[in-house]
């Protein structure tokens, strides 16, 4: 229904929107900003600021290929949060890349299969 009103509490996420840029770039150094906004539902302007963080803390380096910018990210870098902060990143970006080549070879869910692959070890 379109009038209904969305509770602003069911709408967070558990990833930031510069984890998502992050993520997309570890996947494709060189992605556009263009497909930056639409695969995160942002702005290409927001997209850019979130870019320029990323840079500006040493998380990405950007170097320009042609037309195109090329991104580069810096192993070794921590997260910011003190909570985290002992962590790398990379062990992130290994995480989602290893969950993206899974889901890239497995289907979960397929009609009248009745697998449930997330129960092996």
């Amino acid at each position: 229904m379109a009038d209904e009103v969305r509770d602003p509490r069911s709408s967070w996420t558990f990833l930031t929107q510069h984890a998502r840029v992050l993520l997309m770039i570890s996947q494709d150094a060189d992605v556009r900003v263009r497909d930056l906004a639409a695969a995160t539902e942002m702005t290409e302007r927001a997209v850019q600021a979130v870019l320029g963080d990323l840079e500006k803390a040493g998380y990405v380096t950007r170097a320009r290929v042609g037309r195109r910018n090329h991104y580069r990210i810096t192993r070794g870098t921590h997260f910011r949060h003190p909570a985290e902060a002992r962590h790398e990143i990379a062990g992130l970006l290994t995480f989602f890349a290893a969950m993206n080549a899974d889901a890239d070879t497995h289907a979960y869910g397929e009609a009248g299969e009745g697998n449930d692959d997330r129960t092996e070890p």
